[in-house]
């Protein structure tokens, strides 16, 4: 049992340092993907690499989430915390790969910002484009479909083993399925990612993982069902 409690804290704290981190990441290195006036300026990447490391606190504890919670998982259902455990790896590996994107945009702009001539910083256009377009496809990948399945397998396990009360369980089966829905809409072009609709869909996910947060960190996991 008191296993089991501090379990369920540490998974707690770790939920709520994924999404401080994700947001933080986001908001810091977001215009430089954007291409904001000012960001190929020498010195002006400090902002993407700070970015850049709350991207690796959060692939730390992504990969933190699935370790911490498969003990406990596994004595209810070990297949599916196999699969939750999986399915988290994924999601942090795919974020390190648009993280790289990210660094190598950064290198690209200021290397771009200290051409010679205006042709000179023209050539790395290409290249430019390529690599936001690897960041947007990996944020699109790790933090939406990889998210959405790992969430769905995760509120699955903790419904039938009634780890937590049914309503926190049910607004995660609602929140991942919705957001690899939404995935899907935005890779065939039925809106942009960053948008009012992709927004939306991303609510329900981001409240299950808070309010999942919450409960472990106030009350552990459900009394009448905690087998240790």
């Amino acid at each position: 049992m008191r296993a089991d409690r501090r379990t369920a804290t540490t998974a707690g704290v770790l939920f709520l340092v994924t999404e401080a981190a994700a947001i933080g990441g986001l908001a810091l290195y977001q215009p430089v993907l954007d291409g904001v006036p000012g960001t190929l300026d020498p010195g002006a990447g400090t902002s993407a690499l700070l970015g850049v490391l709350c991207e690796l606190v959060l692939v730390a504890a992504v990969i933190g989430t699935g370790v911490a919670l498969f003990p406990v998982l596994r004595r209810r259902h070990e297949q599916l915390a196999l699969g939750y455990a999986c399915f988290r790896l994924l999601e942090a590996a795919v974020i390190a790969v648009g993280t790289l994107g990210v660094l190598a945009l950064v290198t690209l702009r200021q290397e771009a910002a200290g051409a010679g001539t205006v042709a000179d910083a023209s050539g790395y256009a290409g290249a430019d484009r390529a690599l936001v377009a690897l960041h947007d496809w990996a944020f699109l990948l790790g933090p939406n479909v990889a998210l959405g399945l790992n969430t769905t397998l995760l509120a699955y396990a903790v419904y039938r083993a009634r780890l937590v009360p049914r309503f926190v369980a049910v607004l995660g089966l609602v929140g991942g399925p919705l957001i690899c829905a939404s995935a899907v809409a935005v890779m065939f072009g039925a809106y942009e990612q960053v948008s009012v609709a992709g927004s939306a869909a991303a609510v329900p996910v981001f409240a299950w993982e808070l309010v999942l947060a919450v409960r472990l960190l106030a009350k552990g996991f459900e009394p009448a069902r905690d087998g240790a």
